[in-house]
């Protein structure tokens, strides 16, 4: 899991072009690589804002052959981003596997797939994700750490929650069957999957109001459901809550007192091998 969300990218061990390459596209302590990443994030925010005009029809219409051109374009230069961080990595199958490798891969994945399934070009969309590389721009990576604290909670708290979520599924097949049996194909309740779409609408207290009882017994009916669904909509909240004070006080424990030589900032985490603060190494890091 921590692998996935930062993991460790070693320089591919040949040096050379590789080693400084890598300093470019993994590092912002150079203007070279300080120029790189702010390129990269002009041309996906530009890429994101020609999938979205695109999408509109009178654009489409008049401009469709530019825009092709562009998705094109764009997503030649994102898959040779990509060939280029892959070739300076040591481990390049690490940097597949995580957070950041699979998002760009989603990057350029639809273009491809679009060949096939015209229509999927506009998920393109999910390059604005790569924006997320700004938070390494401004120094904010510590709320990358804080993020992974929650993924890591609800990672915790899945089998919990899923047991949960299994008991309403069964709440909602009872309620949904019994309201079929009750109302009937005559006040909408067509089917039980109906009556079940029903019951998952009223549950999660959203009541889009397309499907709704006609009778006193299923009046009664579903304002018990109602009640039922505010009584658990506290429960998830509370188990995840729950695993995140945990997930946080297991991750205090991993703090260490290495001090950064530059900045002076204390309690890095074990295996930090960066200055969260300055971006500067940490003895034996």
């Amino acid at each position: 899991m921590k692998h996935f969300f930062n993991p460790v990218l070693a320089p591919h061990p040949a040096g050379g072009w590789r080693a400084t390459w890598h300093r470019i596209v993994f590092h912002h302590d150079t203007p070279a690589g300080l120029h790189f990443d702010i390129a990269l994030i002009w041309i996906i925010l530009a890429s994101v804002a020609v999938t979205i005009a695109d999408s509109v029809g009178a654009v489409h219409r008049s401009h469709s052959g530019l825009f092709y051109a562009l998705e094109w374009g764009f997503t030649a230069l994102f898959l040779v981003e990509l060939v280029l961080r892959l070739l300076v990595l040591e481990k390049p199958m690490r940097y597949v596997r995580s957070a950041l490798g699979v998002i760009d891969i989603l990057a350029i994945l639809p273009a491809f797939v679009s060949l096939v399934l015209p229509g999927s070009q506009y998920l393109l969309v999910v390059r604005l994700l790569r924006v997320l590389r700004i938070f390494r721009l401004l120094k904010l990576s510590t709320f990358l750490n804080e993020a992974n604290v929650l993924v890591l909670a609800l990672s915790r708290s899945s089998r919990k929650i899923g047991v949960f979520f299994f008991s309403i599924l069964i709440v909602v097949t009872i309620f949904g069957s019994l309201m079929y049996v009750v109302e009937g194909p005559e006040h909408g309740f067509t089917s039980i999957p109906v009556a079940m779409y029903w019951a998952v609408v009223t549950v999660s207290t959203v009541g889009y109001g397309d499907v709704t009882p006609g009778t006193p017994l299923g009046q009664m009916v579903s304002s018990l459901l109602m009640l039922i669904g505010y009584s658990v909509i506290a429960v998830p909240t509370g188990i995840y809550a729950a695993e995140i004070a945990q997930t946080m006080k297991s991750a205090k424990l991993e703090l260490d007192l290495r001090e950064c030589g530059r900045c002076g900032l204390a309690g890095h985490f074990s295996d930090a091998r960066y200055c969260r603060r300055c971006g500067e190494r940490l003895d034996g890091g």
